[in-house]
């Protein structure tokens, strides 16, 4: 090949490589002058190595508090029936386990003496009234004689001493008839109170005895129930500082609504109400006895049953939440978050967590409305350290889209 020919494909190569070195130098002079009036309107931005996380901007808002606490159905009313008179148990009259109504008979005990002894009753109010009437007309005729001098003061004395007592035979046999009419009455054990009748502790051809210790059944009132629940005294005084200060505000018609949650977790579907709250601490254990009622019209919950009350306490104004996964524990047990500043660098923050709200912390100290919180990426930064990020969503809100 001629050397002229080679000389001339180098110098080809040379100008190519220069004019592309050019190009390049440009390209990289017009990003750096975009960059630095970007970095001029929007302020600093973060190095290109940052990390991405997933951020939420904290907003203040009104929610309504709710406390879970422990608690035991007890039932409305209990009554334990027993014999008022003695004698032998001619017949159960219920069905164990069923609804009796107050004033359904029970038992009855065997009637014939009873029946008798208000028949001796009435024969002996009978005969004190007839002495009454002889009384009578003995002091009546003894008016007259007393009048005219025919009988003397003694003789008329004693003839209105025994109207008295005659007048007072007739009251002692009209009351010995009402307690007669009473025993025979009692014979026949009634229903004190309506609800559900357990099982029989007696059987036919047993003798009971009045006022007896040994019951012969219980009745239960289930409709409505009792919720008794403890609330820690500590708690219940900040709940009361709160509404004192405004920061809780009770609802407009001053109720306490209280939903129950089952032992397997599922809502119980009707709410109660909050009844009444203990005087004094249980010294033990430094908590509060609460007590609410709730219906039970399906006799779903039964006396000594273990559920969790949720009581709703009132409405927490300008409140800040916080995701629960965005908070994390020390081993000291103290909670952490990640800030996110206005220079995109990352602060390490000590807050103070009330209560759970869903799945989010009340965040009590800490953390103000407006800042930003890491959610996602917290094991990739650090204090001190540049993000970028980007608006965290949930499972959620990535499945809506």
């Amino acid at each position: 090949m001629p050397r002229s020919t080679v000389f001339m494909c180098r110098s080809n190569h040379r100008v190519s490589r220069h004019g592309y070195s050019s190009q390049r130098f440009l390209a990289v002079l017009i990003t750096a002058l975009f960059l630095s009036a970007c970095e001029k309107a929007t302020g600093p931005a973060p190095s290109a190595g940052a990390v991405e996380v997933a951020v939420v901007e904290i907003k203040a808002v009104d929610v309504s508090l709710s406390a879970e606490l422990p608690g035991r159905i007890s039932a409305y009313r209990v009554a334990e029936v027993r014999p008022q008179v003695g004698g032998i148990i001619a017949e159960r009259l219920f069905v164990e386990g069923s609804e009796v109504k107050a004033g359904d008979g029970l038992y009855q005990i065997a009637s014939e003496l009873f029946v008798a002894e208000v028949n001796r009753a009435e024969a002996a109010q009978l005969r004190a009234e007839a002495t009454l009437s002889a009384a009578v007309l003995k002091t009546d005729r003894y008016e007259d004689l007393i009048g005219k001098k025919m009988i003397s003061q003694e003789d008329y004395d004693d003839a209105q001493a025994a109207l008295r007592e005659a007048r007072a035979n007739v009251a002692v046999a009209k009351a010995e008839r009402e307690i007669a009419a009473i025993n025979l009455q009692y014979s026949l054990i009634k229903a004190p109170i309506s609800g559900r009748i357990g099982r029989s502790f007696v059987s036919d051809g047993a003798l009971v005895e009045a006022q007896q210790e040994e019951v012969l059944a219980v009745i239960h009132q289930l409709d409505p129930l009792y919720v008794d629940f403890t609330q820690s005294s500590k708690e219940l005084l900040v709940m009361k500082q709160q509404m004192e200060s405004g920061q809780l505000v009770q609802s407009s018609t001053g109720d306490t609504p209280v939903r129950l949650i089952l032992e397997d977790g599922s809502e119980y579907a009707h709410p109660g109400s909050l009844q009444f709250s203990e005087v004094n601490v249980d010294q033990s254990t430094g908590a509060v006895t609460l007590r609410a009622t709730v219906p039970n019209p399906d006799s779903l919950l039964l006396p000594g049953m273990f559920v969790r009350a949720r009581l709703e306490q009132g409405i927490q104004k300008s409140a800040i939440l916080a995701p629960q996964q965005a908070i994390t524990f020390e081993y000291s047990g103290s909670a952490v978050a990640m800030v996110v500043g206005d220079d995109h660098k990352v602060e390490r923050r000590r807050v103070k967590t009330g209560q759970t709200y869903s799945d989010q912390w009340l965040i009590l100290e800490g953390l103000e409305a407006g800042e930003k919180i890491i959610v996602e990426g917290l094991q990739k930064v650090q204090p001190g350290k540049e993000v970028t990020t980007v608006a965290y969503q949930s499972a959620v809100d990535k499945g809506a889209h």
